[in-house]
């Protein structure tokens, strides 16, 4: 592979780590603000016993905002292979609960004034982002200025366009846009 291509991998892989990092630190921090509801969507999604659903609603929020954090700091590759786990594990949760026909649930996706039903397009919202991610478990060199400057503004714009698709899903799926 040439140096160009290596270099795009590498500026994408920051992107990415810097753009699902702040996804999931918001996520995480808008989940503990709103702790009280989170057992409550963790238990919709049928997956786990009644027993682990208030340590799920006590450690998921943690957890998303300690990947969020090691994903901005460049911690790789753990921070990168946790970040993609989570993504996984969020997608695997919701293709089962769709094949099971239990798409009225809400995605618990971090934004609790948006309710957001489960369906396909999360899922490979969520696959995606994982697949982001691989570049930044390739090893390169260090970044310079200006391809850092690269990376921060489309990891933010992955966050942007992550926020623009889910609003806009939930959006949709409101009882408003129904009629």
């Amino acid at each position: 592979m040439g140096a160009g291509a290596m270099l795009m991998l590498a500026i994408t892989g920051r992107a990415a780590t810097i753009g699902v990092g702040l996804l999931f630190l918001l996520a995480g921090l808008s989940q503990w603000r709103h702790r009280f509801l989170l057992p409550g969507v963790i238990a919709n999604y049928r997956l786990l016993p009644g027993k682990l659903v208030a340590l799920a609603a006590f450690a998921l929020p943690l957890a998303e905002a300690m990947v969020g954090l090691g994903l901005m700091a460049g911690f790789t590759p753990l921070s990168v292979v946790a970040g993609i786990a989570l993504l996984l594990l969020f997608a695997g949760a919701m293709a089962v609960n769709i094949r099971r026909g239990r798409t009225h649930i809400d995605c618990g996706c971090g934004h609790a004034e948006l309710r957001h039903p489960i369906g396909w397009s999360l899922v490979a919202r969520n696959l995606l982002l994982a697949a982001l991610l691989l570049p930044a478990l390739m090893p390169v060199g260090p970044l310079d200025t200006m391809d850092l400057a690269s990376a921060l503004a489309a990891g933010l714009a992955i966050l942007l366009l992550s926020f623009l698709f889910q609003s806009l899903g939930a959006l949709a799926a409101s009882p408003v846009h129904r009629r």
